[in-house]
């Protein structure tokens, strides 16, 4: 029997992310698609001024949701 792999890169946060405030990963994904921001360091800084995030799960979820944007 082999273990699940854990995650890697920005996925390896969203347990943490989903524990510490409360809301599923695909909650602050679709906030990020609908912010009129487009650019990385503008979204990271948003979630942490509106919503409280700390800089690492900030910038691991606009990470994800920018390179898993449908086109």
């Amino acid at each position: 029997m082999t273990a699940t792999p854990a995650p890697k890169g920005p996925a390896s946060y969203f347990p943490s992310i989903e524990k510490k405030y409360g809301h599923p990963v695909a909650h602050w994904i679709d906030l990020i698609r609908a912010a009129p921001l487009t650019k990385h360091m503008e979204l990271v800084a948003w979630l942490k001024s509106e919503y409280g995030l700390g800089h690492g799960h900030a910038n691991a979820l606009v990470a994800h949701s920018l390179a898993t944007t449908p086109e």
